[in-house]
């Protein structure tokens, strides 16, 4: 299984990027999928998740700013990030997993259930 994300780079403050990871085995196949970036000296957190029935779960302060989606004849998933700002700094990694649980209120719970990892691609906002 293989997830290769990309559409990372270096934006203003205020811009907005798309970001895209693309699955090597249907994107059906898995329950649930995300997003989560570490930014320079943080820990990782969870960003968004999408489950299989397209319940979407985002982080507080995410919440309005960024969208996720998923397109399965693509097998992508996407994550559309709006009036970016420093804070937003980190790689970006997408993940995947093929049991029963998604988001259920814990990002280190989501985090511990994804089973398939990417590279991770490298956002970076300038004020």
């Amino acid at each position: 299984v293989q997830l290769v994300e990309s559409g990372g780079g270096s934006v203003q403050a205020g811009g907005s990027l798309r970001l895209s990871c693309e699955a090597s085995e249907y994107t059906t196949r898995y329950h649930c999928m995300g997003w989560l970036r570490q930014g320079p000296g943080k820990e990782r957190e969870g960003v968004a998740a999408l489950d299989r029935d397209g319940t979407a779960n985002y982080a507080d302060s995410r919440k309005v700013r960024f969208t996720i989606s998923k397109d399965n004849a693509k097998n992508t998933l996407y994550l559309q990030m709006n009036r970016l700002n420093a804070e937003d700094t980190a790689m970006y990694f997408c993940a995947a997993g093929a049991g029963d649980d998604c988001y259920s209120g814990s990002w280190i719970e989501f985090i511990f259930n994804m089973e398939y990892w990417g590279k991770g691609t490298l956002v970076t906002i300038s004020s």
